[in-house]
């Protein structure tokens, strides 16, 4: 009862709490997006169209990256959480040593499977014959860094979850400085066009993920021992569990986009606008996307601490009040991105360089009808990680799943067969309609269950 107490989770007021948690946690989202947009401007501004296409080919590694550091991450975070919430302090430490060795090893297995299978990934993500060679340039450069970049995404969490999101904050704000620095630097000062800027962008990796890595040294809610490091099969299980739906959604989206790779390569041949077109501005879209996507996200992981020590503690009036309070700030944020991409849709790609007037108009429909259901797309991301954050996984990979695997994936292969390349975006609209319903629908029925519970207990 002691820790409950003296916890401002359990005590605070939520709106306070959410603000606390999940801004710091927005802004290192932001920021992870950032590395890809600073990319995107500097190497479409210097390589052009094939550049940008190159990084979107390559794009599915650095979501592996993501996928497994919010594995290990919010797995870990959500465990320590609960146990802390639940007055286990010995155990919760043992599942944040065990979150940052699976972090490290995951990220040295990446780097060097990507190194050795390099080619031959580039061409089945979707590479045609033009962008291979600045795809392999970009890739074999990026992934020297992706130990750091898992170590910071994860870590990250971790050290929220230690009441420091603002540290985390710092930490990934300076990786993304160093970044933009360096970029113009390395392009177009130094001249070395696509090498240069993912150069800046695997510098800027290892020096947010060497600060995560001092913090973790000293964590501040509990002391970590060598022995917390150790790894141990039950409690590297259970951290995959919890942070399974998190990961499993990143994956969704990395099957999502190699099959949409080649599938805009395959109907884009077929089509007025050529393979090229459809390949380069589908990698800026999704990237632009990203920011968006990067506010639900980071809502979501601010709302995780909140409502497993709420859970934890069986204060369910309070983990009630704090999704449906993150629901609603994700609800606002999703109609004004919804705006900008339906009103906006020519000014954004241009902002990513020229093209032609093909390039523009497919640009324009891709916006306009593949994210035409933003305006929902908050509901899945944030109640998949409410299911995780209350120790109900099942729950939280089955909605991890729905709009990427379950809806979308199916959709791009089927629909192109009717409509072309044109069945691309009306998948995408299709799906993000079908997981959204789905999602709220389960988050109403565990509402009314804790409601009930509440009632119960009176």
């Amino acid at each position: 009862m002691k820790v409950n107490e003296e916890n401002p989770l359990g005590s605070e007021k939520i709106s306070r709490l959410l603000h606390d948690f999940a801004l710091p946690s927005i802004i290192a989202m932001l920021v992870g997006a950032l590395y890809n947009i600073v990319d995107q401007f500097f190497i479409g501004r210097s390589v052009g169209m094939y550049g940008n296409a190159a990084t979107n080919v390559a794009l599915p590694l650095t979501t592996v990256c993501t996928a497994l550091g919010l594995l290990f991450g919010v797995g870990g975070a959500s465990n320590f959480n609960l146990k802390l919430g639940a007055g286990k302090r010995e155990e919760a430490a043992k599942y944040i040593g065990n979150a940052i060795t699976l972090l490290v090893g995951s990220g040295v297995v990446l780097a060097v499977f990507v190194l050795v299978f390099l080619k031959p990934l580039m061409i089945a993500f979707g590479a045609t014959d033009i962008v291979l060679k600045y795809a392999l340039i970009f890739a074999g450069i990026n992934c020297l860094g992706f130990p750091f970049l898992i170590l910071g995404t994860g870590g990250s969490t971790l050290v929220r979850a230690d009441g420091s999101p603002k540290y985390s904050m710092i930490c990934m704000l300076t990786g993304a400085f160093i970044n933009l620095i360096l970029n113009p630097l390395f392009v177009f000062v130094m001249d070395w066009g696509i090498a240069g800027s993912a150069s800046a962008t695997v510098i800027g990796q290892v020096v947010s993920g060497l600060m995560v890595a001092g913090y973790l040294r000293k964590f501040k809610t509990l002391p970590l021992s060598k022995n917390d490091l150790l790894p141990n099969w039950e409690r590297s299980r259970l951290i995959s569990a919890l942070g399974a739906a998190s990961c499993f959604n990143q994956f969704a989206i990395m099957v999502v986009q190699i099959t949409l790779n080649n599938t805009l390569t395959h109907y884009g041949a077929d089509s007025i606008y050529g393979s090229e077109i459809p390949l380069a501005c589908s990698g800026i879209i999704t990237k632009v996307n990203m920011i968006y996507f990067s506010i639900i996200i980071g809502l979501s992981q601010g709302l995780q601490p909140i409502v497993s020590f709420n859970y934890g503690a069986k204060k369910y009036g309070r983990v009630i009040e704090a999704y449906r309070l993150t629901l609603l700030i994700g609800t606002v944020v999703s109609i004004i991105a919804f705006a900008c991409f339906q009103l906006f849709p020519r000014q954004i790609i241009g902002f990513f360089g020229e093209g032609s007037e093909a390039y523009y108009q497919f640009a324009e429909e891709y916006f306009r009808i593949y994210l035409f259901f933003t305006f929902l797309d908050c509901i899945q991301p944030i109640s998949s990680n409410f299911f995780t954050s209350i120790g109900k996984a099942t729950k939280g990979i089955i909605l991890s799943l729905t709009r990427q695997i379950i809806f979308l994936l199916p959709l791009i292969v089927i629909l192109p067969l009717f409509y072309g390349i044109n069945g691309v975006m009306y998948a995408g609209m299709t799906a993000d309609f079908a997981a959204a319903v789905l999602a709220a629908y389960l988050g109403w029925r565990e509402v009314q269950l804790m409601r009930s519970w509440m009632k119960a207990d009176k």
